[in-house]
């Protein structure tokens, strides 16, 4: 059975935005992993929700964050620890099954991975994951504070903690 729903509210670090409004959305053990394709559960389960799959991967070991784009991470196999916020950030330990749905300016990057470590990226219609890496413009800012938010939960759908903690 899955765990709650964990949140993190994270504010601007030094050059990294993050996003003081949205927290970011841990989902521990949030799929079962199953079957010789665990990645496609996680793309199945986007899918469903209204989040096109959009790659399998890991995460980039340098600390980024997206102006174009809500994104959701789904654990598929292997564990990682990550940074969260940028520089001296949160860090969070993830494994195969967990979900992390991070709102558009939130910084992250890989402190290390298991060898099997792999990841489904998916983001709302319309929005994709632009790779920035050094601090905003502000136009970009402008982007963060304007970008649409979703329309249901990637992981529990039009019931889920996306419309508990993001949009009331």
């Amino acid at each position: 059975m899955p765990l709650p729903v964990q949140t993190l509210q994270l504010e601007r670090n030094n050059w990294v935005p993050n996003n003081p409004q949205l927290p970011v959305l841990i989902y521990p053990q949030a799929i079962a992993i199953e079957g010789s394709d665990p990645a496609a559960l996680f793309e199945q389960t986007f899918s469903a929700n209204g989040w096109p799959p959009q790659w399998r991967y890991h995460v980039y070991d340098f600390h980024h964050f997206h102006t174009q784009g809500h994104e959701v991470l789904g654990v598929a196999c292997g564990n990682a620890r990550l940074v969260l916020g940028g520089p001296d950030g949160h860090v969070l330990d993830v494994s195969a099954g967990d979900v992390l749905l991070l709102p558009v300016g939130t910084g992250h990057c890989s402190l290390g991975s298991s060898d099997d470590f792999l990841v489904v990226g998916a983001y709302p219609p319309g929005q994709h994951g632009d790779i920035c890496s050094e601090a905003p413009t502000p136009a970009q800012l402008a982007n963060i504070a304007q970008l649409p938010l979703p329309k249901q939960d990637p992981v529990q759908g039009v019931h889920g903690a996306l419309q508990q903690y993001w949009l009331e």
